[in-house]
């Protein structure tokens, strides 16, 4: 009976052991499952952190720039503009000399190529709304005039409008546009260069327009023309209705060029105002070439030689150049077409 009994209690005891280690084992097997949960919804969370975390970004840089770097947030909107648009910026070079360019599509023999020339103080970004509504097959190149954004910064020689054609032309050379007649687009300095151009280089254009030009005698002349006869005469200019350096001047020109003037948040102002600034100096020099007696009115002496088709286009309420130009152009030029635009000043 002994021996029955202790066999009894060996068993007892083994299936009691058994069950703790299955209980263990179980034990562990539920922490393992926790702990595997636990790391799965740590991921998870880092995940969802981390996804937060390049949403806000984004925000948190864009808030930043508009509120300290606001200048710099304007030069990244045009460079999304450009990328949207399919424009490239390249550079070409006549031996020292850079010039900066933005372009899109190739030359065709049907097509002519489009060649911008933007107006004073501004760049090759002031044409992206036009190649907005241009055709996307047509070969556009909008260049920054010289010393303007990429383009070479040199000297006094360059920024007459006689100095400014013969480095479009160099610049014509550089990227082969030479090779067939293009058609050569400017506006206000940009259009007095054109015309100069087409006088010079009559057998490169398969066509000109002119928008609002400089470099005419204005039947009418306006309150700025007549300011700009004063600054011949002063030495020392403090203050020049086209080169702003407050927030009011800014405004002022704005209004001055704008038939509808754009309102804009004061940090916007800012932005424009802190990417102009620095070039101010500059700006001085160029204009002061500009209204000087060898470039004022270099279109009007050059019209006789003009041979290509050529269209205008003029704001009915320009303040600054007065649409009584297109006049002068329609009675000189006879392979001319005007265009006048209601309800709307500069054009550039």
């Amino acid at each position: 009976m002994k021996g029955c009994c202790v066999m009894r209690v060996k068993e007892e005891e083994e299936e009691e052991e058994e069950e703790e280690e299955e209980e263990t084992e179980w034990s562990t097997d539920c922490r393992d499952t926790q702990e595997e949960e636990s790391d799965r919804a740590r991921a998870e969370m880092e995940l969802i952190v981390l996804s937060g975390g390049i949403l806000v970004l984004p925000v948190f840089v864009f808030i930043a720039s508009f509120l300290f770097w606001p200048g710099s947030l304007l030069k990244a909107y045009n460079w999304f503009w450009r990328q949207r648009l399919g424009l490239l910026v390249r550079y070409s070079h006549c031996g020292n000399y850079r010039f900066c360019y933005s372009s899109r599509g190739t030359p065709r023999d049907a097509t002519p190529t489009l060649l911008l020339l933007h107006g004073f103080s501004a760049s090759k970004d002031m044409w992206l709304p036009v190649v907005n509504h241009l055709p996307r097959d047509l070969h556009v190149v909008c260049v920054d005039m010289p010393g303007h954004e990429g383009t070479s910064r040199t000297g006094a020689e360059d920024y007459s409008i006689q100095g400014q054609v013969t480095r479009v032309h160099q610049f014509v050379q550089s990227i082969g546009l030479d090779k067939r007649p293009f058609h050569l687009v400017g506006t206000s300095m940009g259009g007095n260069v054109a015309g100069v151009y087409a006088a010079r280089y009559p057998a490169q254009l398969s066509g000109v327009t002119l928008m609002c030009p400089a470099g005419l005698v204005y039947p009418t002349e306006t309150e700025f023309i007549r300011r700009l006869r004063e600054l011949e005469n002063t030495p020392q200019v403090e203050s020049i209705p086209l080169i702003p350096s407050t927030p009011q001047e800014l405004d002022d020109m704005l209004k001055l060029c704008c038939y509808t003037p754009p309102k804009l948040h004061r940090q916007v102002m800012q932005g424009l105002l802190d990417n102009r600034i620095p070039n101010n100096e500059f700006y001085k020099e160029v204009f002061m070439e500009l209204v000087g007696e060898k470039s004022r009115h270099l279109l009007q002496d050059n019209l006789h030689l003009i041979t290509s088709p050529v269209q205008v286009v003029w704001g009915t309420e320009d303040q600054v150049l007065d649409v009584s130009g297109a006049a002068v152009l329609e009675a000189r030029l006879p392979n001319c077409q005007e265009v006048g635009c209601e309800n709307s000043k500069k054009l550039s």
